[in-house]
């Protein structure tokens, strides 16, 4: 249909849009044709080599504003190929590290329009389905810290973030099926800020997810590994504070504390600066992550009334 539709507005495009079919329309529906018509020929410039780069630019620019682009990259033929094909042309780029700017800009704005199709939810299911997500994972296991890498990093973690932004199983329990919990701990780490708030926002709703939090704390391993990082994360905000990453965190951590095994090995490595007044100041206005904190350490220090 998109297909079809991308010809069409080849045609259109050559009469004038005040006379079309002998019906003069209002000017604020003919820019809105325009609008669609120009989006078009954009999604058609995508499978043309020497008009992608451009093409890339203006929809990546554009994608907010027109609510039916998602299905139109999705069923346009060739369209989700050629912007494949963007991403796995840098892959020799990324061991060694040799990434530019440019090539990472470029890239970007394919990846900025496959997020647009993960978070639409009339492609969700089509894009986890195709297993696209699996071509940006050689991104997220970069460890390089130029601003190319880092905002390539970035960029990736928007589309995985776009997927568990809503509350839906069948992403989860992809997720879980693949590496990317080892891949946001990491970033979670020795990501920059903003990257390692994205990171640990994933962790979060795999964690939201009864699955999720099943499978973390179904294994010692598994429980310890995100812990470890979590409590190396603290560490670090006591000296560089973070209020919106902080709030993360403290979600995790009283999500966890849901779960009875994990409850018990809180009650001994829960940080101390979770514990006292460390971070009174920095969450003086923030109620809700006020609130999580005080549920969590009522968590870890009352035991749970005994199952009937």
């Amino acid at each position: 249909v998109a297909a079809s539709l991308v010809t069409r507005s080849r045609s259109i495009a050559r009469f004038p849009l005040t006379a079309r079919d002998g019906v003069r329309r209002p000017a604020g529906e003919m820019e809105q044709q325009d609008d669609r018509d120009k989006i078009f020929l954009l999604v058609a410039d995508l499978t043309n080599p020497e008009q992608r780069e451009s093409a890339l630019l203006e929809l990546s620019k554009r994608r907010e504003a027109f609510a039916d682009l998602a299905p139109i990259l999705w069923h346009s033929f060739g369209t989700i190929a050629a912007l494949l094909q963007e991403i796995v042309s840098i892959y020799p780029l990324l061991s060694p590290p040799s990434l530019t700017a440019h090539a990472s800009n470029r890239v970007c704005n394919a990846l900025a329009l496959l997020q647009c199709v993960a978070s639409h939810p009339e492609t969700r299911t089509l894009f986890l389905n195709a297993h696209t997500p699996l071509f940006l994972y050689p991104f997220l296991n970069t460890v390089s810290k130029t601003r190319p890498f880092e905002y390539l990093r970035l960029t990736s973690l928007g589309v995985i973030g776009a997927l568990v932004k809503v509350d839906d199983a069948e992403v989860i329990n992809f997720l879980l099926s693949t590496e990317i919990i080892p891949l946001c701990l990491r970033i979670m780490e020795t990501g920059s800020e903003l990257s390692k708030t994205v990171a640990t926002f994933i962790v979060q709703k795999i964690l939201l997810d009864d699955m999720g939090l099943s499978y973390i704390c179904a294994i010692a391993e598994r429980f310890y590994a995100v812990s470890t990082v979590l409590s190396n994360m603290m560490q670090i905000l006591t000296e560089q504070p973070s209020a919106r990453l902080l709030k993360h965190i403290v979600r995790c951590y009283l999500r966890l504390s849901e779960n009875p095994r994990a409850r018990e090995a809180l009650r001994q490595c829960l940080p101390d600066s979770l514990r006292d007044a460390t971070f009174s100041a920095a969450l003086k206005d923030d109620v809700s992550t006020k609130r999580w904190l005080a549920q969590l350490l009522y968590n870890i220090t009352t035991d749970p009334p005994p199952s009937s």
